[in-house]
């Protein structure tokens, strides 16, 4: 069970523009299937070589010292966010996980290490949607950008702080990928207005345009895509489960490379509508987390009853159950809106959404030359006309692959050198 939530939470998943960047004619990914190449990390041959471990530590950061944490997260202990760092003089970056990931995750591990062999030092982020961050760092409800930018932002100046005796720094960047990405849009555009980075470089690797229409179509995979219907949802996760235990046995256990799962994959292929299902699990899992962890934190009354008393002993089973069976869309509709409502008694359903867009950022992003864009013309997480939308907003400072799924080809040598000679402020 263990090795199947990490496995698809490592993948927590049109015509170019005259001036944007097209990739490589040499480009090449082994999965044109874009659930596939979502779901499947790439296998060794194919993924650029990193160093397996680099000069690195973990500090953990107080953000807010006299907050009580609830006995339910008895083992939460302060945000632990972790330093990469270069023994000279070099530009730090800040990199802001997916949704529902830790600053540690097997891609952020990559992601960091990427960045080190580039020459940064960085120090990498817990996305403000893990439980983590949403016990420790944030402020209210998770989901408005603005509010987890300004979340992002005094945990960035507590992180810097916490390091700057120990290196040496040149100047400051920052990148995020999936929610990461769409949350270093905000931070971007905060930071011009606080100046306490001036980042060089910001660059955001597989962002959703609306925050409100990716996060819907990726529950929908799931909702669509279940056999036999949602009715059916408990049975087939169990058998979900089941049947991966059964894959490990055949192939042997291994490690989570890709190599052994796409050993796995070869050997036992599924159908697509298998795969729509299990991408829409990882996220629905994910949501399950936030949405649990928020209630709590603020009082319950939405999954658990208001002022419930939990404690490290409770059986959490049912609240687990019920927060599966809890869609996004009915996060923001039953809870998220009327929340921002009561704050903003002026606040419409319609502008909320607007505000959980790029869209809100376009003019901002239109001319920040010091912004640049990674994307898949086949990312799942797009609506039909976000591709086009994104060329115009960043024009030659993207660069857009054919293929890839949602991060799929995120460690392929293109990518990862066109993220290193972005940050580095190289010309191309």
């Amino acid at each position: 069970m263990k090795r199947f939530i990490v496995l698809f939470f490592l993948a927590a998943c049109f015509p170019l523009a005259p001036n944007a960047a097209a990739a490589p004619q040499s480009y090449f990914y082994p999965f044109v299937n874009p659930y596939e190449a979502t779901v499947m990390e790439l296998p060794r041959n194919f993924e650029v070589r990193l160093p397996e471990k680099v000069p690195s530590r973990e500090f953990t950061l107080k953000v807010f010292p006299a907050r009580e944490i609830p006995p339910a997260f008895w083992y939460e202990d302060g945000l632990v966010c972790t330093l990469a760092y270069q023994n000279h003089r070099a530009p730090l970056v800040f990199i802001i996980a997916g949704t529902g990931a830790s600053h540690n995750t097997p891609r952020m591990v990559k992601l960091r290490n990427a960045l080190y062999q580039g020459g940064f030092h960085v120090i990498s982020l817990t996305s403000p949607s893990h439980m983590d961050f949403v016990v420790n760092a944030s402020s209210g409800l998770p989901g408005d950008p603005f509010d987890d930018a300004r979340d992002l932002y005094r945990v960035m100046e507590m992180a810097y702080d916490a390091v700057r005796d120990t290196i040496d720094v040149s100047g400051f960047d920052l990148a995020g990928y999936s929610l990461g990405a769409f949350n270093a849009a905000f931070v971007a555009r905060l930071d011009e207005e606080e100046k306490r980075f001036n980042f060089s470089k910001v660059l955001l690797i597989n962002p959703p345009v609306s925050l409100y229409e990716s996060v819907a179509a990726l529950d929908q995979l799931l909702v669509e895509n279940v056999p036999q219907g949602m009715e059916q949802f408990d049975a087939w996760f169990r058998s979900v489960f089941a049947e991966f235990s059964h894959v490990s046995r055949e192939v042997g256990p291994g490690s989570l490379s890709g190599d052994f799962i796409y050993s796995a994959y070869k050997r036992f292929p599924p159908n697509e509508e298998n795969l729509a299902a299990l991408i829409g699990l990882s996220f629905r899992m994910s949501a399950a987390n936030m949405i649990f962890t928020a209630d709590v934190m603020n009082g319950g009354g939405y999954i658990v009853p208001r002022n419930a008393r939990l404690t490290a002993t409770s059986s959490l089973t049912r609240y687990a159950t019920v927060s599966l069976h809890t869609r996004f869309t009915d996060y923001f509709d039953e809870w998220f809106f009327p929340n921002r409502r009561h704050r903003e008694p002026s606040l419409t359903r319609q502008a909320l959404l607007a505000r959980m867009s790029l869209r809100s950022q376009e003019a901002y992003l239109r001319n920040a030359d010091k912004v640049g864009l990674i994307h898949n013309e086949d990312d799942i997480i797009l609506a039909p006309g976000d591709i086009d939308y994104l060329q115009g907003v960043f024009g030659g400072r993207a660069r857009l692959f054919p293929t890839g799924g949602h991060m799929g080809n995120m460690f392929h040598p293109d990518v990862v050198s066109f993220m290193i000679d972005f940050l580095a402020g190289k010309e191309r």
